[in-house]
């Protein structure tokens, strides 16, 4: 259905009669797209593309400073797979909630791994770009995380009690997912692969997740550039540095951008974007096993709409849909058993696992103001599937220029 609606919202625009002309207004590089990658409790332990919607590298050096908060919360879940491919064939003919297989490991040998993710996830991240040809930019940023309780006023859009006091008075009723039953402002992230590693994560703990190194090459197609289309491909580099999953990882991008001008000189911009990423291409020691879905296709699409000032200035909304594939194999769902508290739950008790056998979609909403060489954002996003990884995210980002040249 979101893919629907957002290619719906493309065709009208591509089809509605806007006149174009020449890009008179240099001030705006493409798209403004602050860095909003989901902050998905697997994900933050690896690199991820983002995805890049500028149209040429930048003129200046710009630092660009973000800080999101994410809240998610899966209730305690164990997973069985059953070894046996005679069994697993039995269960895939069985609809998942009524699968009761596993008695020990004697009679039943099966692999086993159980999650519970229950904090507000605090993001900080520096981006450093830079031109170093007439067609290509460098680009470094560091990420980390703060593992927290979320409480008032720090988490105020992303904290326990803002989303249940929406579940309970607008939408969602009474508890619909358990924070409840297990109690508001808690941090409980803990997880055991198959393979016997454990993550455990606790409040006030602080992350340096990793270094990310990015290369963009613009190519000057004169046949789009006529049309105000324009496309660029990156490479990237992910050196990962937490105790958990210190290892490397490795991807490409591409992406295209078209711009109408209207009349009064504002502007609309479509963009869609792809990637593929290499997970833990090298790994540095034994890691724990976020997900055994080794590669991460991605898909973004974006709309925007851009309104400028007297003064030259401008402010920008858009809408932004990102899909990224599973973090773990999708046939095992079609023969696991999960086991939890699903009386005292009676939705969302098995998320902790069956998400991640699923696609993770996210819709965000932008607001952006900026000026020659700055740009200030801040975004909403919302995982309109309800597959609460996160159920909730916001952020904001300052971009900024460090060299007159």
């Amino acid at each position: 259905m979101q893919k629907i609606i957002f290619s719906f919202l493309f065709l009208v625009i591509s089809i509605s009669s806007f006149g174009q002309k020449k890009d008179s207004i240099q001030l705006k590089n493409g798209i403004d797209k602050p860095s909003m990658l989901p902050i998905h409790h697997f994900g933050l332990f690896s690199a991820r593309i983002n995805q890049n919607f500028k149209v040429r590298p930048p003129q200046k050096m710009t630092l660009n400073f973000s800080l999101a908060s994410a809240n998610t919360f899966h209730p305690f879940v164990e997973m069985y797979l059953p070894k046996d491919e005679a069994t697993r064939n039995q269960l895939r003919e069985q609809t998942w909630f009524n699968r009761n297989f596993y008695r020990d490991q004697q009679t039943t040998p099966s692999e086993y791994e159980n999650i519970i993710v229950d904090a507000v996830f605090k993001n900080f991240r520096i981006d450093f770009n830079t031109k170093i040809g007439k067609s290509h930019e460098l680009g470094i940023s560091l990420r980390s995380y703060l593992i927290t309780k979320g409480k008032y006023p720090f988490s105020f859009f992303t904290s326990d009690e803002t989303i249940e006091w929406f579940h309970s008075n607008i939408a969602g009723g009474e508890d619909p997912f358990g924070r409840k039953y297990y109690g508001l402002n808690q941090v409980n992230v803990r997880y055991q692969d198959r393979n016997g590693r454990k993550l455990a994560l606790k409040d006030g703990q602080f992350i340096f997740a990793g270094i990310e190194v990015n290369h963009f090459y613009y190519p000057d197609f004169i046949s789009l550039k006529k049309r105000n289309i324009s496309v660029n491909f990156g490479s990237h580099f992910g050196i990962n540095t937490s105790k958990d999953n210190p290892s490397l990882d490795f991807g490409f991008s591409g992406n295209i951008i078209k711009k109408w001008s209207l009349k009064n000189t504002n502007e609309i911009r479509t963009s869609f974007g792809s990637a593929i990423l290499r997970r833990n291409i090298v790994d540095f020691k034994e890691n724990v096993q976020l997900g055994n879905n080794n590669y991460l296709l991605s898909f973004e699409g974006m709309l925007e709409y851009t309104k400028y000032t007297r003064k030259g200035n401008y402010h920008s909304i858009s809408a932004n849909y990102q899909i990224q594939s599973s973090f773990s194999r999708r046939d095992e769902a079609n023969y696991y058993q999960l086991v939890g508290k699903w009386q005292e739950i009676h939705s969302g008790w098995q998320n902790g696992f069956e998400k991640l056998y699923d696609y993770q979609s996210a819709w965000s909403w932008i607001y952006t103001y900026g000026r020659e060489n700055y740009s200030f954002s801040i975004y909403l996003k919302e995982d309109l599937s309800l597959n609460n990884s996160p159920d909730i995210q916001t952020g904001i980002s300052l971009k900024i220029p460090i060299s007159n040249k």
